[in-house]
């Protein structure tokens, strides 16, 4: 009887290690769940603007398009750059979201806040404009500017090649930017042209 007892013990605790060791294998799983989620909400950030739209707006044939997507600690970035056959013409547009596969702290909506916050407030923009015109730099004495009428905000961040249009809608941001020997207000009015486009498919 004792023996049997002591058997009995025995298996028990071994098939408590048993079940201890299945767990722990169990454990890894849903990390490839993640990720098949993160795949799922990655978009086709080429297929927001058609080649004919572009090609309409910058006057060039686009040849091919080429797009990339990384991942930071906050939010993932996706990228498409629309190569027009007058190379000077090419279109590139990013697309910034929350990935789900990589849960963070920030987010595009948190990194739009700290980025433009300041200059939503026209009395601040004029302000933050006097403090930066000492600066040597043309383009970081030049604040963004606010553009109403699409998204649910937008920015134009002017610099020597034109410039860059932000549009915040919703937890995303696009930017997109247009090359070209366009003077800077017709590339604003272009770059609005292609936004409203691509924001209807975002």
């Amino acid at each position: 009887m004792l023996m049997r007892g002591k058997l009995s013990v025995a298996l028990g605790c071994c098939l408590l290690l048993v079940l201890a060791g299945c767990k722990k294998r169990e454990t890894p799983q849903p990390v490839p769940k993640a990720s098949e989620k993160s795949n799922q909400a990655q978009i086709d950030v080429c297929g927001l603007l058609t080649k004919d739209e572009i090609e309409a707006i910058q006057g060039s044939p686009i040849k091919e398009t080429k797009s990339s997507a990384r991942s930071d600690t906050a939010f993932r970035v996706s990228q498409c750059f629309y190569t027009a056959t007058e190379f000077s013409r090419s279109v590139s547009l990013a697309v910034m979201q929350r990935d789900p596969g990589r849960p963070a702290t920030g987010s595009p909506k948190d990194f739009w806040k700290e980025r433009f916050g300041r200059y939503s407030d026209e009395n601040e923009r004029d302000r933050v404009k006097e403090e930066t015109e000492g600066k040597e730099e043309k383009e970081e004495s030049v604040p963004p500017k606010k553009i109403d009428g699409i998204g649910d905000e937008a920015f134009w961040a002017s610099n020597r090649f034109g410039g860059v249009l932000y549009i915040l809608k919703g937890d995303a941001f696009i930017s997109i930017s247009l090359g070209g020997t366009d003077d800077e207000e017709t590339k604003l009015n272009k770059s609005k042209a292609l936004a409203q486009k691509a924001l209807q498919r975002l």
